[in-house]
């Protein structure tokens, strides 16, 4: 079982995904990040990457959050997402994305989308394989004064360089990895693909990855 731990939506609980694959945050390291984090989620826009359940998105909607993205490639974790989504009374402020993550990134970004808080909770195989923070920087979809949360096994040491490691928590077998922007020099500061920010919360997203799609 995995419930909203504070805030608006607290003690509300949620469905798992019935998949071996879907690992959800145990309440103590969703407890220990959001008690990090707590005072950089107000009347912020969320990214919830690899979202499972959808528990980390909820949680910062619940702490204050103003809109959350949720983005996942497995069609059962969709299914749960929205229904979690709609146990909080959540439907205004989310926006379920039924993709592979580096698609939906590209896809956010030529829409003009950029977050204040990025949350990636990718399958312990996939960082081994490629480095979701890359296409991110790429994309430009941080905002400057933004924050990215990777949550990773112990043993695996995902690429640096893209982002600035801010703070590195260990838990257990999980690690939580802080990151911000860098600097912005040589070609980063050059970078021309980097989209504009939104005038106000999230674009019109396609009518096909709306909520209840």
């Amino acid at each position: 079982m995995i419930r909203i731990i504070s805030g608006i939506y607290k003690g509300r609980r949620l469905k798992l995904v019935p998949s071996t694959s879907v690992r959800p945050m145990q309440d103590k390291v969703k407890g220990a990040l959001f008690n990090i984090i707590g005072d950089r989620l107000l009347g912020r826009v969320c990214l919830d990457g690899f979202a499972g359940t959808g528990s980390v998105g909820l949680e910062a909607l619940s702490r204050g959050a103003a809109q959350c993205v949720f983005v996942d490639e497995f069609y059962p974790s969709v299914k749960v997402i929205k229904l979690n989504i709609a146990k909080c009374g959540a439907e205004e402020k989310s926006v379920v994305i039924h993709k592979e993550f580096n698609r939906a990134v590209i896809d956010l970004a030529k829409q003009g989308v950029r977050f204040d808080v990025i949350f990636l909770d990718p399958p312990y195989r996939l960082l081994e394989e490629r480095n979701p923070l890359k296409v991110i920087r790429k994309r430009g979809l941080l905002k400057p004064d933004g924050l990215i949360v990777l949550r990773h096994y112990f043993k695996i040491k995902p690429k640096l360089g893209d982002f600035k490691l801010e703070r590195r928590v260990k838990l257990g077998d999980d690690v939580l990895a802080l990151f911000s922007p860098l600097p912005p020099e040589g070609d980063a500061a050059a970078d021309t693909t980097a989209p504009h920010p939104p005038k106000r919360g999230l674009p019109a997203v396609p009518r096909s990855l709306k909520m209840g799609s």
